[in-house]
């Protein structure tokens, strides 16, 4: 559901306004995407190599 013109620039002003107050607190949110993504990554990762390296060793001791 995409925002209302109106509701766009409320948000924006929202935004706005938490940069200036808690500069901090902004670029933490900021960078949530980028951290979700870095876990979602490495969960993906986790998820492929675990059963390589199983049927791998299986192979070996085989």
């Amino acid at each position: 559901m995409a925002l209302s013109m109106e509701e766009q620039r409320i948000l924006a002003q929202i935004e706005s306004h938490l940069a200036h107050d808690d500069p901090k607190l902004a670029a933490r949110l900021a960078a949530l995407p980028r951290l979700r993504r870095r876990r979602r990554i490495r969960t993906v990762a986790v998820a492929v190599s675990v059963p390589v390296l199983v049927a791998v060793l299986i192979a070996v001791v085989a």
